[in-house]
């Protein structure tokens, strides 16, 4: 296969991305593909330099338009950097979060023109769009109390500590992002066993590479 394939994952503060990024990566390399795991912001160094800035609770004058732009800054980074070297090794990429988080948040939950924020992700990532999206959904407050019980007892960044009504818009964008692309978004619902929602991720991913031709294994 030329080229790999980009699977994202997305949701609000406190969903599980990074357990079953994990996860699901594991259960690709055992399938036999070449599995590359990423996170946005960061990944990279230069990328990881740009997270610092934009997480710090010190960093509370930012205003929304440099956020956005820090954001992209390192989406660019990572994107050139990791990402699209390994898609055209026909590896398969598993993102934490990428495009669509700032469309939520930056779009949804910051009021920024949703049709700018899609231009500027058009410039930063060229033509490495996401194959399959996998939102997972929670209610906002549960989430938000299991981001804070994963803190062990540090601060929440900046971004995790903004009001509940932020986040509520959050997963109002990322449920009216499945309503609009339900090809390429798929919710899955994580407030549950942790068990049903890892085999609900796995359904997703193995019904999406059904649909694709076969992969270049290891």
């Amino acid at each position: 296969m030329s080229k790999g394939i980009l699977v994202t994952f997305e949701g609000v503060e406190g969903s599980g991305k990074s357990t079953h990024c994990e996860r699901i990566c594991a259960y690709l390399e055992k399938k036999g593909f070449e599995v590359v795991h990423v996170h946005e912001p960061g990944g990279t160094r230069i990328g990881q330099q740009v997270r610092n800035i934009l997480l710090s609770g010190e960093n509370e004058e930012m205003v929304d338009r440099t956020e956005l732009f820090l954001f992209m800054a390192s989406r660019s980074q990572i994107v050139g950097e990791l990402i699209r070297p390994a898609l055209n090794a026909g590896k398969v990429v598993v993102c934490d979060r990428y495009i669509d988080s700032t469309v939520t948040y930056q779009g949804y939950g910051r009021g920024i023109d949703e049709k700018f924020i899609k231009v500027l992700n058009k410039f930063a990532v060229g033509e490495v769009v996401p194959d399959l999206t996998i939102v997972l959904d929670v209610e906002t407050p549960i989430g938000l109390k299991r981001a804070k019980k994963r803190l062990s007892g540090e601060k929440p960044d900046r971004i995790e500590k903004l009001k509940l009504s932020f986040h509520q818009r959050i997963r109002e964008g990322y449920l009216a992002l499945a309503r609009a692309e339900p090809g390429r978004v798929r919710i899955v619902d994580v407030d549950r066993d942790i068990k049903k929602t890892e085999r609900a991720v796995k359904k997703c991913v193995d019904r999406f590479l059904q649909k694709r031709k076969p992969m270049k294994e290891k």
